[in-house]
């Protein structure tokens, strides 16, 4: 049964397109999305409503990976994400939505993240820790003003 939610906030010192970016293209997602020890394969995806992703986390330390996937659901550029994942593994049942809301704020972007329908076998505050060390990756990523000199 899936229970749990999750909601972060966080203001990111760059502008919305760029928070927007990370979440839809690959390679970003491949770098940012993944918590502290592990890593992760982008198998597939599709940004555009209906569009479809897969991908894979591994833990760097066991080795142990877990697959999942989804389907984006609505793609407002610059302002608004919301798709479903599902785990692969049949231990972790159910659909997961992640509405992702980004605004525009004088120092950047404000960035508001809720996943909902987190399986009941996973604590809600290790997804919370997990999202939280994820989202410092994603600033590491998005908030750097490097010119290609």
């Amino acid at each position: 049964m899936a229970t749990g939610t999750v909601r972060l906030h966080r203001v990111l010192r760059c502008p919305p397109e760029r928070v927007y970016r990370a979440f839809t293209e690959a390679d970003a997602m491949a770098k940012w999305l993944p918590p502290y020890g592990f890593t992760a394969s982008v198998a597939h995806l599709e940004a555009r409503v209906g569009g479809t992703f897969r991908m894979s986390f591994t833990n760097f330390g066991t080795r142990n990976t877990h697959s999942f996937g989804g389907e984006y659901l609505e793609l407002v550029p610059h302002e608004r994400i919301r798709y479903v994942d599902r785990f692969d593994d049949p231990n972790l049942p159910g659909e997961m939505q992640v509405s992702v809301r980004l605004k525009a704020v004088l120092c950047g972007t404000e960035l508001e993240v809720v996943q909902e329908g987190i399986p009941e076998v996973i604590p809600v505050e290790m997804c919370y820790l997990g999202w939280q060390e994820s989202l410092e990756q994603l600033a590491r990523l998005v908030e750097p003003d490097i010119p290609d000199q």
